[in-house]
């Protein structure tokens, strides 16, 4: 028995030698070269073309006699066979590549992944460039860096990273579930082959899942795309309505309160008095989840000559967050309104509404917010918490756009970037990369200020930070 697994394997052993990993990429749609199925796929570990099947008539038989290229990878089962004699390999110099193709993270791998530790521990790419596993760029396709920018600032929210690098999704899961699990586990993955990760097998169900709303050839929000995501995680996470349903609804989702009351205009009130809250009057209460909150920002002036336009203004976070003070009023089509958080999520996003629509053109506001990076304190805008949970958030990451001066929205020359923070702890060691599709640099803490912010993520600090 032991002379016939010998026999077996021996064989593998004469081609081994011609297997190329320089030309492994396994970040694309796992579909057959030839036919386009996506059933039953093997890579060429010789020149990385996907072929179906490896029986006598499949198309990777016919490329190892065609071809001479003798060595596959089933993409499914990471078991490697050669071909055309169709002996399976066990041979412990291909464990690299399986790893590249499906990662696999324990607890204990992971466990250091938001410490100052990681950032002492490099990787190193095929050609011996070092990379932070975490810390890589994502290849803009084609219009698709909006999208780029919401990868890596979620991926980059420890409960949320963690469980799907932890997750073995392998059975009748949604495909978008399985592709977002398999795309954090490549760029965490700390064994790449090459120090970048195409985003383009998750973005690609992404189009198919928006039925085409989200595509990689068009510049499109990354708020809305945010949004979208969030609430179809939810779902093919099995999430209800019920709070921490999901691991989004248990890392996200806090409680508003909403009053309103109609507006009532008197004769004698004249027309400089604002409308306010009359105690008199009846007040409806709501109380809705959030995944996010929306900040409005003030209307940038309306004239400008040549020495204003490079005045650029500027607001505090806390006059923006105003808004959910539950005593600051805002008057909507007839009606007054007021909010305040019930209940603060674990991990606050904030939503800084940039563009408006008026009949000629896209507006877009280029006020600037000054925020701290560490110690925001939210108790102004939440009702006591019941289990005296803490209301001071530290940022985490922080998307911002560049585009052309003014007023004007153009989405053709607009560039997204994600900051994000490396290394939790704050002072000294608190590190921050700024992420723009395949450019990964370490940023200084006042550049991340710079920017038009239009997305934030905002981190509870516990006793220990």
């Amino acid at each position: 028995m032991h002379f016939y697994q010998e026999e077996q394997t021996r064989p593998s052993d004469l081609y081994l030698d011609t297997i190329n990993r320089a030309v492994l990429d396994f970040d694309f749609e796992k579909v057959c070269s030839v036919s386009l199925s996506n059933i039953n796929i093997y890579g060429c570990l010789v020149c990385g073309k996907y072929f179906q099947g490896r029986g006598r008539k499949s198309y990777a038989y016919a490329h190892s006699i065609h071809d001479d290229h003798h060595v596959f990878i089933n993409l499914e089962t990471t078991k490697v066979y050669v071909l055309p004699d169709g002996y399976l390999v066990s041979d412990p110099s291909l464990e690299d590549i399986s790893y590249v193709l499906a990662p696999k993270f324990t607890a204990q791998s992971i466990a250091s992944l938001s410490s100052p530790s990681h950032l002492l521990r490099p990787s190193y790419d095929l050609n011996h460039e070092p990379y932070l596993s975490g810390y890589v760029g994502l290849n803009n396709i084609k219009r698709n860096d909006h999208m780029n920018v919401i990868i890596h600032s979620l991926l980059h929210v420890p409960p949320l990273r963690d469980y799907l690098l932890l997750s073995n999704f392998h059975g009748k899961e949604p495909e978008l579930l399985k592709r977002f699990s398999g795309l954090a586990k490549k760029i965490w993955n700390p064994r790449l082959f090459k120090s970048q990760v195409s985003p383009h097998e998750f973005l690609q169900e992404v189009n198919r899942a928006s039925l085409g709303k989200f595509r990689l050839e068009q510049q499109g929000d990354p708020v809305e795309f945010l949004g979208w995501l969030l609430n179809r995680l939810h779902k093919d996470l099995g999430g209800t309505k019920k709070k921490d349903s999901s691991i989004i609804f248990k890392t996200f989702q806090g409680e508003l309160r909403l009053e309103t009351q109609q507006v009532v205009v008197r004769p004698d009130s004249g027309l400089k008095e604002k409308p306010k809250f009359d105690i008199d009057r009846e007040l409806k209460t709501t109380v809705s989840p959030f995944l996010f909150l929306a900040v409005d920002l003030p209307p940038p002036p309306l004239f400008q000559d040549a020495v204003e336009k490079n005045i650029i203004p500027q607001v505090s976070i806390h006059s923006v967050l105003a808004k959910y003070d539950g005593k600051t009023t805002q008057e909507s089509a007839g009606q007054l309104r007021r909010y305040k958080c019930q209940r603060l999520p674990r991990y606050i996003i904030l939503h800084f509404k940039r563009f408006t629509k008026n009949i000629f053109v896209e507006e877009k506001n280029p006020t600037i917010v000054n925020f701290p990076l560490r110690g925001l304190d939210f108790k102004e805008y939440v009702d006591a918490p019941p289990d005296n949970a803490p209301t001071v958030y530290d940022l985490i990451a922080n998307v911002v756009l560049e585009s052309v001066a003014g007023t004007t929205r153009d989405k053709e020359n607009t560039v997204w970037k994600a900051h994000v923070r490396a290394a939790g702890g704050g002072g000294d060691d608190e590190k921050w990369f700024t992420i723009q599709d395949l450019i990964v640099e370490e940023t200084r803490k006042e550049m991340i200020f710079l920017g038009e912010t239009v997305l934030q993520i905002w981190e509870r600090r516990t006793e220990r930070q």
